[in-house]
């Protein structure tokens, strides 16, 4: 089995986006890619192949669940495990998150000096599954 080493990171808050990619890279050691939008993320992730993908839910434009599902449909995820970043986390959310066909939800606020052992936890699941 091989290691999670690459994550993309969709989400359009700028101070999220700064934080995630300090805790991605510094504290993880991922090398990671953001992107601001879902169109952005459908446009670099066949150059990038990351092993995960950390998808936030309330977007402008296309949406989490949205960016999932094209990703899905053209093709691009190809196994890669996708998971939703969002403050809403009231248990129904979660399992219709789910039901899209995310492997986890990891809620906002989040722990910076946490976040990549969580990720890592996640995508070890996803592989034992496969």
């Amino acid at each position: 089995m091989s290691e999670l080493k690459r994550v993309l990171l969709v989400d359009d808050e700028p101070d999220i986006q700064a934080i995630a990619k300090l805790s991605l890279d510094k504290v993880g050691g991922f090398t990671s890619l953001i992107c601001s939008s879902g169109y952005e993320a459908i446009e670099q992730i066949a150059d990038f192949k990351p092993d995960l993908v950390l998808l936030d839910v309330m977007m402008p434009g296309l949406d989490g669940p949205h960016t999932l599902k094209q990703l899905q449909e053209k093709g691009l995820l190809d196994g890669t495990p996708v998971v939703f970043f969002t403050a809403k986390v009231l248990n129904s959310e979660v399992e219709e998150l789910k039901e899209l066909g995310a492997q986890d939800v990891i809620s906002k606020p989040f722990d910076p000096m946490t976040l990549p052992t969580q990720l890592k936890d996640i995508w070890n699941r996803a592989n034992e599954q496969t």
